[in-house]
Parts: C-alpha cells; sequence; structure tokens
C-alpha cells in the first residue's frame, strides 16, 4: 500500500446549511469551496467535506465505550500532530465548543497512545480530533 496520503472525500447531512457553513468556515477555520443552495465544500485539513441539507432527524446518536467514555458513533474527524492539536483544543475553548469528551489523552503509557477529543457540529454530526506523539503508533496493536 503507498505511504503517500490521499484526502479523503466525506459527505455529511445538515438541517441547518447556514449555521454548519459557518461553523466550518468560521469556528474550524475550514476554507470553502464550491457550493449550491443545498450544499457546501470545505477543505478539512486537506480533505474534501461536504455538507448537504437534510431535514433534521429524530434519531438519537448511538454511543459505544472506549477507554471509560461514550463515543459517538459515526464519527469522523483528523488525525493532527501532537502541538496542533493542542493549539487547535486552545482555539476551540476560546470560541466556547461544548465539548462531548473534553480534550485527554487516552490509552496513557500503552500502544496507541493519543490526545483525543470529541465535539458535535450544530447538526449534531460528531467530530473526533485526535493526535499521536509517535505517528507511527497511529495503527499499531
Amino acid at each position: 500500500m503507498s505511504t503517500t496520503m490521499s484526502p479523503f472525500h466525506i459527505a455529511i447531512p445538515v438541517h441547518n446549511l447556514k449555521e454548519c457553513r459557518t461553523f466550518y468556515r468560521d469556528v474550524l477555520n475550514c476554507p470553502e469551496g464550491r457550493s449550491s443552495e443545498h450544499w457546501v465544500d470545505f477543505n478539512f485539513f486537506g480533505h474534501q467535506l461536504v455538507i448537504h441539507y437534510k431535514e433534521k432527524s429524530q434519531e438519537n446518536n448511538h454511543t459505544n465505550p472506549v477507554d471509560g467514555k461514550a463515543v459517538p458513533v459515526p464519527h469522523y474527524g483528523v488525525v493532527l500532530n501532537w502541538s496542533d492539536f493542542h493549539n487547535f483544543a486552545d482555539n476551540l475553548r476560546l470560541k466556547n465548543i461544548k465539548f462531548i469528551i473534553e480534550p485527554y489523552v487516552r490509552f496513557k503509557g500503552l500502544v496507541g497512545e493519543q490526545a483525543t477529543m470529541f465535539f458535535l457540529d450544530p447538526a449534531g454530526n460528531a467530530l473526533e480530533f485526535k493526535a499521536f506523539k509517535d505517528r507511527n503508533q497511529l495503527f499499531a496493536k
């Protein structure tokens, strides 16, 4: 398998296009790309994220236990470098983001040790951002 990182593409539903457009552009600082009345492309840390309008759902989010925390499923996000993760977390705190799981170090001293945090976008989509001091631990067993 190639070691060159390929950008992923993900399209997610949002029930308020204007509010989510502002969140991804102004809170997460993702540059905006193409758009229409029903969707908006973003440069999501080098990946293509598209928010698509969909009527609000009444479905409850599912969670699975990981490291004693209720991790929302599904979720998406980006693996940042260690210092960028902490700077990003500090910036989110300044913007009064309410975390589902506050930034902390998971699996401390074990294989796969990582900093992680979870929060929701305005449409209720769960995001996880994480970082490894040693990125070689990303897929370590």
